[in-house]
């Protein structure tokens, strides 16, 4: 399809001659995914500003609402935070400017409205973007939000010594800039396809200037409020108790009418998602679960005890085996997993290839993760246009060890192989989670027969998923030979969640282990590919580069994705509102849910 016909397109949706859906429809059929045709209307002014989920009838009365969350949060501040659990803890209290709905399309939070080509608010050529802010919307001590806020929200997150999780977002904007007391421009250092990142989804909830400017640079984990926030959403802080439960309440003053619905809000972390499932499905103690990781046959059964539902939706996490490029029981300059000290064998390829091939993926899908799991050869999977076809998955014990044998890896008396002195024994780390520990167990198997000897380690998950640069125990840290977990991307477009495989991203003691490159591997290839994604504004060209950055770091073995994560959140059959989107968290549209009487 020519420019011209996009055009005439476009047209008809403004004249309603065609609708969204049959607009996202054909592009579809043309290899575009929803997301990206959403994108394509916002830019033309016809942004979908639907409310997020059916709107309660009015504000309170609704009682309590009851989460469960059994990965618990540990830190309040969204900056600062590491994890699926702290984000969700934080988007209790923070708004973003926009989030992204369950088709990748922008819906204004703390923005009056959504910036286009049309009301003058997108660059051409994508180098600045205006945002018109929302007025009347106080913070939750009463004070206004204002322009102030966004500016400030950059300056904390782009501050390196602040050693924020959402720098990513931030640090290539040249300036915000102030043309009134709601309206900010935000300039970019070069031509950003991706122009709605900054203070978008969930990196881009805005946090208050007067609350925090007394902690930006490396204070930033002093401040109070990174366990008693102070935000802007339906629900205002009670009580924090790291890695446990989050309680608050009702924000009367909040700044959409009739909402929100509940009176009080508890979210309970901790446990196992076994229980966490059970709590809702079963005994109805609770009213909503997030990510019951838990065989699909346990699922079906608790849902006959008749209280709840599993919700299954699509997901753009994979779930991978990360490998390990450097050391972890070396130590240089008092730092383990050091890039200044390589990995003693898993830096060579053949070993990384035998990995591959004894992952026994349809084992896993089919004995583990029924309906909540798609198998892919793919790291990157949505949205379906970035996604490759040129790789393919294998499992033979049989070619993982002729690659070993090649390669002069010799069994000893125990059958484990050796060379040159060293052998092949890892240390496999994962969070405590039953499918995760019965992935490992197929896993590890399957390797004895290979000759690799892998010993297998978990880690209770608000540990492992902790943002604590004192404790060795974290996947930032990898202080083991592989691990694995899930990685959502967060937003609808795959620029930030491949830059984890950049060299400038590594985890390290200097950065607190807050960076996303936990493998530390590094290639200048693979960079380059990256950057020029990064300015590359035609959408065909850009998505064949990140299909290329995708099958550069399946096939040199970074990480052996498994299976695509279908969500799996359990929810009271009363439970009204809910629209769970792959681009962030399940809470983004808390405020419009509700309680069926």
């Amino acid at each position: 399809m020519d420019e011209q016909a996009l055009r005439d397109l476009i047209g008809e949706v403004q004249r309603d001659r065609l609708s969204r859906r049959r607009f996202v429809q054909v592009m579809f059929g043309l290899g575009l995914s929803a997301p990206i045709a959403g994108h394509l209307l916002a830019a033309a002014g016809l942004a979908q500003t639907r409310p997020a989920g059916p709107a309660p009838a009015r504000r309170g009365g609704g009682g309590p609402l009851r989460l469960l969350y059994w990965q618990a949060p540990t830190i309040l501040n969204p900056h600062l935070s590491v994890g699926v659990k702290d984000f969700a803890g934080a988007r209790i209290f923070y708004e973003p400017l926009a989030d992204f709905d369950p088709e990748g399309n922008l819906v204004p939070f703390l923005a009056a409205e959504l910036p286009s080509l049309q009301n003058g608010g997108v660059a051409r050529d994508g180098t600045w973007v205006v945002w018109n802010l929302k007025k009347g919307v106080q913070w939750h001590d009463g004070r206004p939000f204002t322009a102030d806020d966004v500016i400030f929200t950059w300056e904390f997150a782009a501050d390196p010594a602040a050693a924020a999780t959402s720098i990513s977002a931030y640090k290539d904007l040249d300036r915000v800039e102030k043309l009134g007391e709601h309206s900010v421009k935000v300039v970019f250092k070069q031509p950003t396809p991706f122009w709605s990142e900054p203070f978008c989804g969930g990196g881009g909830l805005v946090i208050p200037k007067h609350v925090f400017s007394a902690y930006r640079g490396a204070r930033s984990r002093e401040a109070p409020a990174n366990l008693k926030p102070v935000g802007t959403g339906p629900y205002r802080y009670v009580d924090f108790r790291a890695g446990d439960t989050v309680r608050a309440e009702m924000n009367p003053a909040y700044h959409v009418a009739n909402r929100p619905s509940f009176d009080t809000l508890e979210m309970k972390g901790g446990g196992e998602a076994v229980s966490a499932a059970r709590a809702v499905l079963q005994t109805g103690e609770y009213d909503f679960a997030w990510n019951v990781q838990v065989e699909d046959d346990v699922l079906k059964r608790l849902e006959q005890g008749g209280k709840g539902r599993v919700l299954v939706t699509p997901s753009s996490a994979p779930e991978f085996i990360q490998v390990n490029f450097t050391d972890p029981l070396k130590e240089v300059d008092g730092e383990r997993s050091s890039v200044k000290a390589p990995h003693p064998f898993l830096t060579d390829p053949s070993v990384r290839t035998a990995l591959g091939l004894v992952v026994d993926r349809a084992t896993i899908q089919e004995q583990i993760y029924g309906r909540l799991g798609q198998l892919t050869a793919n790291f990157l999977n949505l949205p379906r246009r970035f996604q490759s076809s040129n790789l393919k998955w294998e499992f033979s014990v049989d070619r993982a060890n002729q690659a070993l044998d090649a390669a002069g890896w010799k069994r000893g008396a125990d059958g484990v192989r050796a060379r040159d002195g060293r052998r092949l024994k890892l240390l496999f780390q994962t969070s405590i989670n039953t499918p995760r520990q019965k992935t490992q167990a197929i896993i590890k198997q399957a390797a004895a027969k290979a000759g690799i000897d892998i010993e297998l380690k978990a880690v209770v998950a608000s540990v492992f998923f902790s943002s604590d640069p004192a404790n060795p125990d974290t996947a930032s840290h990898f202080y083991a030979d592989l691990q694995m977990y899930s990685l959502f991307m967060g937003r609808p477009d795959p620029q930030r969640f491949m830059e984890s495989f950049a060299s400038w991203e590594i985890s390290a003691r200097e950065n607190k282990w807050s960076l996303g490159n936990r493998s530390r591997w590094r290639n200048e290839d693979y960079d380059r590919l990256w950057r020029a994604s990064e300015r590359e504004l035609d959408p065909v060209k850009r998505a064949a580069l990140f299909i290329r950055m995708n099958d550069m770091v399946v096939r040199e073995g970074v990480v052996i994705p498994l299976l695509i994560r279908n969500e799996a959140t359990a929810v009271s059959h009363k439970l009204r509102g809910i629209d769970i989107t792959p681009w962030g968290s399940n809470l983004w549209n808390l405020a419009s849910w509700s309680r069926e009487a």
